[in-house]
C-alpha cells in the first residue's frame, strides 16, 4: 500500500476551492492522466485513466463529503484506493487543499511508479495544476453542496 500526501495553498476562499474540487468532471483538466470522469449519481463516480501507457477503467464511490470541509472517497472495483481532500480557511481568500491517498498499486507499472516516487510527483503536479486552474478563472465552474456520510465497508 502506497501513501502520497499533498498540499497546495490556493489564493481562493475555501468556499471556491471546495465548489471547484466537486466538479469531479472537471479533473481531466488538472489531473495528469486522467482522461474521463463521469459522475453517475450523487456518490458515485466512473474514472478512465492513461498513466504510462496502461489503461484503466474503474468505479469509485464518494464515501464523505461535507461543504468547505472535505471530500472522501473509496474505490468500489479495481486496484483498491482511497483518499481525502481536505480544505482549511487560511484567511478569507485563501485555502489550503490537502490530498490524502492511499493506493494498492496493481500490475508492474504501478509498483515501479510507486516505489521511484512518480505517484508523488504526479500527485504533487495535480495540486499545482489545480491551483493554477482555480485561480486563473477565479471561480469555480459549478459545486454540489450535499452532505454524504456513508460508513467504509
Amino acid at each position: 500500500m502506497s501513501t502520497v500526501v499533498e498540499s497546495v495553498d490556493v489564493a481562493v476562499p475555501v468556499r471556491t476551492a471546495y465548489n471547484q474540487w466537486t466538479m469531479f468532471e472537471q479533473f481531466p483538466q488538472f489531473m495528469e492522466g486522467v482522461t474521463e470522469v463521469r459522475q453517475l449519481d450523487d456518490t458515485h463516480l466512473h474514472w478512465v485513466v492513461d498513466v504510462a501507457g496502461v489503461h484503466r477503467e474503474f468505479d469509485a464511490e464518494v464515501t464523505e463529503q461535507h461543504p468547505d470541509e472535505r471530500v472522501a472517497w473509496t474505490s468500489t472495483d479495481g486496484p483498491r484506493h482511497a483518499g481525502v481532500v481536505t480544505f482549511h480557511r487560511l484567511d478569507d481568500n485563501h485555502t489550503r487543499v490537502t490530498a490524502q491517498m492511499e493506493l494498492d498499486p496493481d500490475g508492474f507499472v504501478e509498483q515501479v511508479g510507486a516505489k521511484t516516487g512518480m505517484l508523488d510527483m504526479r500527485v504533487k503536479g495535480d495540486m499545482k495544476r489545480f491551483r493554477e486552474f482555480i485561480e486563473s478563472r477565479g471561480q469555480e465552474t459549478g459545486a454540489w453542496r450535499g452532505d454524504v456520510d456513508r460508513p467504509m465497508p
